[in-house]
């Protein structure tokens, strides 16, 4: 017999407090809508609801919302083109000066009326349509009027994939997830490498990786993952329906290891073979070969407008580097070459700041490029708008995360930023509020420490809380009005997305979300899998198992009764094999608990701890150098292996038991 206890529908209006009053309060949206009018009663959409569009060229945007509305609810919206009709959720485009591109107004009566300027508006507006159904068991919207619009232009995210390697499939995910939030920029950062103490100062062993296919020089693309020119083009196009603009990075002439590994000629002495020598006669031509790879023919591999090449960091650990005259002109040379070279293939160009560490008087262009404001250091963000630039707001201290670390941000401060920031504060230099030389503002995630464990999954819990918050101060800035408390309680309501759910939140808080009386080798169970802060306990009676037995899985982790290599207890995901130290005796009996959160994961054995897997000094410890080493797991559930010991009373929790 085998019991499944899954959650129902949220049946909860909203945790934020409002006054008492007869008209409705505002719902809760993340981004928090921008202005609310209350009035009376509530749209149900009932059991067939339908969509109506006022022309063909919204038929899209009808039918992506209707497919979120089937994958969240159970039932799809019948879609057609029409007039608002009472019942039915209508889509028009009309002008309207206050709302800019991405606004739009959403008129709740008997019907449900969305007006916007363009086709993005009234897509965010479906998002804001979900979340508001999302958080009652009717999927009712409350009458009234919403006029919603953002203060910035770019809500984006920085993933550095060049370090460690995020699957396709995972960043489809993730931006439908920054979709759900009305994010709409996600930079794929193609290349990096390792810092070379880790890997005993030695370059050559230094980990290195260039993400993306080249046929222009075959052996150049990691090994241990990449994209192919052709998915990375549909990644790109995809995103775009989801009104997320893909912006991929080459970063050049740093952190470009990758680049002088393939070719020595192409690395400093100087500086190290992490940066390029720009005094190379073969550097230029292996370079504009490499773009024109990716942004040349008649079906470009970059689609999008922008195109990002890097330029931050060179001579970063050289003192004086400044004071290099001939090496700083070459360095401002090579930038304004990259930014007219993309802009020769018809894109726009984005820059790392680094110029106040390279002045000179080689001029570089500036109108129309778009320069990161991250270290005011290496670029006073005032200066660079008085060069040209348009700024993208990305400071370091306050909006870097680097995994597992001990600097910058483990977690991003999100009550910090949510009652203290804006894209206008750029460190500790501060515009006015929606300047027109700030475009926008994005988070970033750097994997600087290669080989620490960190899963796809570790990363992902980092960024769900941050998205949320980023997502509210780029599209309402400083005009947020629900208390931080209040807000972060209320968004954990949400889904990731529609369909997503990375996270593995499953049931009601607090409870026994699956068991089975025993478990049989190969059965399928709905769960996939567990997030952190769960308990899985079963009774095994043991049967010595052949190296690699799996007693549970899903397509991110296995847990394994015995595993590949020593026949332990233990876990793999993301590439890591973590192990416990225990393997039953032949016929023992005994009842095993896993316990596991985002520090990492333990083994009870008989109801007393006997391994924890938890943060622990890795491979390296030189001094300040070191590197600490994650061991968390999602418990896999989704499918059982084929062991031939006896599993029984087998209970997961989506809570740490006692």
């Amino acid at each position: 017999m085998k019991k499944i206890i899954l959650s129902a529908a949220i049946m909860i209006t909203s945790m934020v407090t409002f006054a008492a009053s007869t008209l409705n309060p505002k719902p809760f949206v993340v981004p928090e809508l921008r202005e609310w009018v209350g009035a009376k009663g509530k749209f149900i959409p009932g059991d067939s609801p339908v969509i109506t569009v006022a022309t063909e060229n919204l038929k899209e945007i009808a039918e992506s919302y209707a497919d979120d509305y089937l994958t969240m609810f159970g039932v799809r919206p019948a879609v057609s083109v029409g007039k608002p009709a009472k019942g039915a959720i209508h889509f028009t485009l009309k002008k309207d000066n206050k709302l800019g591109a991405e606004g739009y107004r959403i008129d709740v009566t008997d019907r449900v009326v969305v007006s916007a300027v363009e086709k993005v508006g009234a897509f965010w507006a479906t998002k804001t349509l979900l979340q508001i159904a999302e958080q009652s068991g009717d999927h009712s919207i409350p009458c009234g009027k919403i006029t919603d619009f953002p203060d910035y232009g770019v809500r984006g995210l920085s993933m550095d994939v060049g370090r460690k390697f995020f699957p396709l499939s995972y960043l489809q995910d993730l931006v439908k997830v920054l979709s759900y939030y009305k994010m709409n920029s996600l930079r794929i950062h193609l290349n990096d490498n390792g810092f070379p103490y880790y890997f005993g100062n030695d370059w050559d062993k230094t980990y290195s990786a260039f993400r993306l296919e080249s046929d222009t020089y075959p052996g150049l693309t990691a090994r241990d993952g990449y994209y192919t020119k052709d998915e990375f083009r549909e990644f790109q196009v995809s995103s775009a329906k989801d009104f997320v603009d893909i912006v991929p990075e080459i970063d050049v002439p740093a952190h470009a290891l990758a680049f002088s590994k393939y070719n020595k000629a192409l690395g400093s002495k100087e500086f190290g073979m992490d940066h390029l020598n720009l005094f190379s006669e073969e550097l230029m031509p292996f370079l504009d070969n490499l773009f024109a790879e990716y942004l040349g023919g008649e079906n470009p591999v970059f689609v999008n407008e922008y195109v990002h090449i890097g330029t931050d960091e060179f001579g970063k650990d050289y003192k004086g580097f400044e004071n290099k005259k001939e090496t700083t002109e070459k360095f401002r040379s090579f930038m304004d070459h990259y930014i007219r070279l993309v802009e020769g293939y018809g894109k726009k160009p984005w820059v790392w700041g680094s110029l106040s560490t390279a002045p000179g008087e080689t001029p570089i262009k500036t109108e129309g490029v778009m320069l990161d404001a991250w270290y005011n250091g290496y670029a006073d963000p005032k200066e660079m708008v008085k060069l040209g630039f348009k700024l993208n707001s990305i400071p370091d201290g306050m909006v870097y995360i680097v995994p597992n670390a001990g600097y910058y941000h483990d977690y991003l401060n999100t009550k910090w930023l949510y009652e203290n920031w804006t894209p206008a504060r750029v460190g500790n230099v501060q515009f006015d509020e929606k300047d027109p030389a700030l475009v926008g503002g994005y988070f970033a995630v750097w994997n600087d420490h290669v080989g620490n464990g960190i899963s796809v999954q570790d990363v992902h819990h980092r960024i769900m809380d941050a998205i949320a918050t980023m997502s509210v101060k780029l599209w309402d800035g400083v005009n947020v009005t629900i208390p931080y408390d209040e807000f972060y309680a209320a968004s954990k309501i949400l889904s990731e997305a529609p369909g997503i759910n990375r996270l593995g939140k499953v049931g009601e808080p607090n409870t026994l979300v699956f068991e089975a009386e025993k478990l049989q080798p190969g059965a399928k169970n709905p769960v996939r899998e567990l997030g952190f802060g769960y308990t899985v306990e079963f009774d095994l009676a043991a049967t010595p198992e052949e190296k690699g037995t799996v007693l549970l899985s899903s397509p991110e982790t296995t847990f394994y009764l015995s595993d590949p290599f020593k026949g332990l207890f233990g876990f793999a995901r993301d590439g890591y094999l973590n192990t416990f130290n225990f393997r039953p005796y032949p016929g023992e009996k005994a009842h095993i608990k896993i316990t596991g959160d985002n520090k990492g994961t333990t083994l009870w054995v008989n109801g007393k701890k006997y391994e924890s897997l938890d943060k622990v000094t890795q491979w390296h410890n030189d001094g300040k150098n070191k590197m600490y080493y994650l061991s968390t797991m999602m418990f896999p559930l989704e499918k059982a292996g084929n062991f031939k010991s006896k599993v029984t009373n087998l209970k997961a929790y989506n809570y740490i038991t006692d």
